[in-house]
């Protein structure tokens, strides 16, 4: 039986640079915490400032592990500080950073000096299976965007996905096929030449997939100025499924 204290709780819900740039929404990621295992997704700009303002505050130095599902800024620019946080300053070697190749390639993303305080650093890759304390979780694909970038399957007794910021192309829905789906979705409408989620496409994934509960995050300036709780509920309506749309800080518990 899980424990009240496992969950998801979403740190920031910035999607795109203009939301991030002017913090109309936080960029501070998604921490997960199951079975005493702590793990944070995408900690961008303010992320270690999110877990001192979260209520209850979020001890990093607890985390055991940093998922970057691409390198891009509003994905990646905490994680030296979080790193930091995890190792105690770089006292102590320990935690688990997983991160695509290009990441570590010519520009690394994650400073020289600290390399060697991280327990270990595992480049992540399609159809690989990995596990950090209790969290298990899978690559099932690369996604279509600029650098290389990556979705995730969590089991947590049950299947959650993250479909992080990728073009939308039809096996998306094969691919993430899970009991909870979490979306970033950026644009309202679509937007041809941009890798990046709209509305539509999330609407597709969701009639695709027909998961027990869709979330929806990441969002720009256009979801933004359409509200995403009022769109959220009118997918709930016309497909059937609990939609939500996610907010700086809300908890999703993982029961």
């Amino acid at each position: 039986m899980l424990k009240k204290d496992n969950y998801i709780k979403f740190l920031g819900t910035a999607g795109a640079r203009f939301v991030m740039i002017k913090q109309l929404r936080s960029s501070g990621g998604i921490w997960i915490s199951y079975q005493g295992t702590n793990l944070i997704i995408d900690p961008g700009p303010g992320s270690i400032t999110r877990c001192a303002l979260s209520k209850p505050k979020i001890d990093p130095t607890k985390l055991d592990g940093i998922i970057l599902t691409h390198r891009h800024l509003d994905h990646s620019n905490d994680v030296n500080v979080m790193i930091e946080a995890m190792t105690e300053g770089g006292f102590k070697k320990r935690g688990t950073v997983f991160l695509p190749a290009d990441a570590m390639d010519e520009e690394p993303v994650i400073l020289k000096h600290l390399r060697p305080v991280v327990g270990s650093i595992e480049i992540l890759a399609e159809k690989k299976h990995y596990q950090i304390g209790a969290i298990k979780f899978s690559v099932p694909s690369k996604q279509t965007h600029p650098v290389a970038t990556y979705g995730l399957i969590f089991d947590f007794g049950f299947s959650l996905a993250l479909i992080s910021d990728t073009k939308y192309f039809p096996a998306l829905e094969q691919l993430y096929k899970a009991d909870v789906i979490i979306i970033n979705v950026v644009f309202y409408e679509e937007r041809p030449g941009v890798d990046h989620l709209s509305l539509p496409d999330a609407q597709k994934i969701i009639q695709g997939i027909k998961p027990k509960t869709a979330i929806l995050t990441h969002f720009g300036m256009t979801m933004l100025q359409h509200k995403p709780h009022i769109l959220a509920e009118r997918l709930s309506l016309e497909l059937g499924t609990e939609v939500l749309a996610a907010y700086d800080g809300m908890k999703f518990d993982l029961a």
